[in-house]
């Protein structure tokens, strides 16, 4: 797809962001940029400043990378004017991004250490050891176990002093929900689903079907939709176990936030099954991961009442196909010259696959007959089916 805003103009713009704070926050050197990070959020580089390994991140707005480059922002001059007023005011999306990584370690949470923060470059230290995606890749037995184990690590977000952050330091800009409402709002929604190609047609009867659905109503012990703290960014690659998966993980790339409570785990679910298509575990492993999903979910809603459970299992679907759209469309819109990580790539080519799934799982969903449980497994059956081909 061409651009708007040329990707090679923006990533000097970047490096040179990011060798100037190095600069400044390791005056001593030496500062040596590596190898670029690829990702359609934000840009990221590996650097080594005085010896010490580190990411260097760097936001544009605080939006996309690939809607910056589309044009959605205006073109390169107004994008620059733009950012030089976001990143004189405060609260701009890496100073909340740094503040709710100290409110992980303040919470008692496996986190990244922020290294650094100057000019709208953050500086983290990168949190080695396998990632949950990667565990379940070889291990997909014991899906329930580590899904079960990580939910259990996130109840320490429920706590005074993180909402107290999360008040003034909230990243919304994650949000699922958020996303969605944002991207396909009216006509400009319509406009960026025809720019997906052959997976047009199927994309513009789904995000219609879940336009439709309201996230609202009361979960018994989790609370009512928008009292809860939710990571927000909760994906298989921002959980990693350091010592192994025996032990406690780390979480990276936080989007604190307050927000419906089947969040966390429908950006899970959505990533998990996504995961599965790009690359199907050898024999029954994908049957396996669904199973454990499905364990999970009954351990996560055990005390609601028959009724509660159908409404929040309802409203995880949603979540989920929602997620699925949001990072589906931003691949298959990607901007010429912006680089993509290989599971991108491979999605692409398995777009039939994914329509199918959203297609299916939507109509169930637009059928407001069906309770909340039987939409959910079902929505499992089909997610076998796509990760079976």
């Amino acid at each position: 797809m061409n651009t708007t805003v040329s990707p090679d103009t923006v990533f000097a713009y970047a490096d040179e962001r990011i060798a100037q704070a190095a600069a400044a926050l390791w005056p001593d050197g030496p500062v040596v940029v590596g190898p670029h990070i690829p990702s359609v959020t934000g840009y990221v580089r590996r650097v080594e400043a005085a010896g010490r390994p580190l990411f260097a991140k760097v936001s544009l707005l605080g939006v996309s990378l690939a809607s910056v480059l589309r044009g959605t922002h205006g073109d390169w001059a107004e994008v620059r004017a733009k950012q030089a007023a976001y990143l004189s005011s405060p609260g701009a999306l890496l100073e909340r991004e740094a503040a709710q990584y100290g409110a992980l370690a303040g919470a008692g949470l496996g986190t990244a250490t922020v290294a650094g923060l100057a000019g709208g470059v953050l500086f983290t230290e990168p949190v080695s050891g396998v990632t949950l995606g990667e565990v379940l890749a070889k291990d997909p037995h014991r899906t329930f176990d580590l899904l079960a184990g990580v939910t259990e690590e996130l109840g320490a977000l429920q706590k005074h002093a993180v909402a107290a952050l999360v008040e003034g330091a909230a990243i919304r800009e994650r949000s699922v929900h958020g996303t969605f409402a944002r991207k396909f709002n009216g006509i400009s929604g319509e406009t960026y689903v025809s720019l997906t190609g052959p997976s047009a047609p199927v994309l513009g009867a789904v995000v219609p079907r879940l336009r439709k659905m309201r996230l609202s109503g009361t979960y018994g012990t989790y609370g009512t939709y928008g009292s809860r703290i939710v990571y927000g960014d909760l994906k298989p690659e921002h959980v990693v176990f350091p010592d192994g998966p025996e032990r406690r993980p780390a979480f990276i790339d936080p989007g604190l936030a307050l927000g419906h409570p089947a969040s966390d785990v429908a950006k899970l679910v959505s990533r998990m099954v996504l995961g599965l298509i790009v690359q199907p575990p050898a024999g029954p492993g994908a049957t396996a991961v669904l199973r454990g999903i499905g364990e999970f979910t009954d351990l996560a809603t055990y005390r609601l009442t028959p009724a509660e459970r159908a409404a929040w299992l309802r409203q995880l679907v949603v979540l989920w196909l929602m997620d699925t759209v949001n990072i589906f469309t931003t691949y298959l819109t990607a901007p010429t010259g912006l680089p993509l990580p290989e599971s991108a790539r491979t999605l692409i080519a398995q777009a039939p696959a994914v329509c199918t799934l959203l297609d299916r799982v939507s109509a169930l969903l637009a059928a407001v007959s069906m309770d909340g449980r039987t939409v959910w497994r079902l929505a499992l059956d089909h997610a076998a089916t796509a990760a079976g081909r």
